[in-house]
């Protein structure tokens, strides 16, 4: 699956997965982030119960989700699991598997693997059930079942299995098993990474909907979310010195999403903060007649250095959100 692809979409579910201001901003406990790798390259949470109260949010999850997923999602039906009534929170971390240089802007992701966790109510005996009546590929790992989505032998064939009936794991068998070790003490955790994880505690509870991306997540977050500043000689100097970024989404009378750059010092950030306004200004003048509302939003975002910090805040209202779901704004071909 391409990773450029992946960051977007999780760039977008943080933009459209948001709740009204007066419900609780979503978190994660430590017995819920310790499972996830030390070598996570992005983690992410939303909370998807609210997400549904907005009349648009199918439309739009239907121009994000890439096929491969929509096919998981009919799957776990068929298994007993409807994923839009019993998941109601979602976590998940990417996991890189290779990286390449690009262009002296540092290293980044060329590929990696999904692991994930979604909490809700589940009957992990009528699954399993389920799937040994079909004869369908079970594995056993230690005391877990992990139900197979296709041949089950493959690399990037998913898997998910039942921790317990309000906790289910998702992703490829390899993300799996790493994570089931570490509930055995035999492998890193998150909280190993201290660096990540300690960005990953702040992020927590701060919205409803946030995300923590390491340095090559973050380099390769910012190529895909304002490719224009590629074209200026001193940002790949800039993005090779990134070290994380944070999205925060909250809520009110539309949606507003923040997303923090963790700079490599005060003047990068200024600087950067400058080359971005321009990337911005290019890109609302590229859209501007075919999507008029895309490049409102362009234009109103602000862009606010603070140390070696650089914050990029964007605001919709529904109805802005809805004139850019019907010109398939948020389309992600896969």
């Amino acid at each position: 699956m391409n990773t450029v692809k992946i960051i977007w979409i999780a760039a977008l579910i943080a933009i459209i997965s948001v709740i009204p201001a007066t419900a609780r901003a979503g978190s994660l406990g430590s017995d819920i982030l310790s499972m996830f790798p030390k070598d996570s390259g992005e983690l992410a949470y939303a909370n998807l119960k609210e997400a549904r109260a907005f009349p648009w949010f199918n439309q739009l999850k239907e121009q994000m989700i890439p096929a491969k997923f929509r096919e998981f999602e009919t799957f776990l039906s068929s298994a007993g699991i409807d994923p839009n009534t019993q998941v109601t929170e979602l976590a998940w971390a990417l996991v890189p598997s290779k990286s390449t240089a690009d262009s002296g802007s540092g290293s980044v992701p060329s590929s990696d693997q999904i692991v994930g966790v979604a909490l809700g109510q589940f009957n992990p005996a009528s699954a399993e059930a389920y799937f040994t009546s079909k004869k369908l590929p079970i594995v056993k790992v230690r005391t877990f079942s992990l139900f197979a989505f296709g041949g089950g032998s493959g690399p990037n064939d998913l898997f998910f299995f039942f921790i317990d009936s309000n906790t289910a794991a998702f992703g490829q068998r390899q993300q799996l098993e790493k994570m089931i070790g570490i509930r055995y003490g035999e492998g890193q955790g998150l909280y190993a990474n201290t660096d990540f994880s300690s960005l990953v505690d702040q992020a927590n509870g701060g919205g409803t909907v946030w995300a923590v991306l390491n340095p090559s997540y973050t380099r390769l977050a910012m190529q895909q979310l304002v490719p224009e500043t590629s074209q200026f000689p001193a940002a790949a100097q800039l993005t090779s010195k990134l070290k994380a970024m944070t999205i925060s989404i909250k809520g009110s009378s539309g949606v507003d999403a923040t997303f923090e750059a963790v700079c490599g010092s005060t003047d990068d950030a200024n600087t950067f903060a400058a080359l971005l306004q321009a990337g911005l200004m290019y890109r609302k003048y590229q859209v501007g007649n075919t999507n008029p509302d895309l490049g409102a939003l362009l234009d109103s975002a602000q862009i606010v250095p603070a140390g070696d910090r650089l914050a990029v805040k964007l605001s919709l209202t529904n109805d802005q959100m809805q004139s850019l779901i019907r010109r398939n704004t948020f389309a992600v071909t896969m």
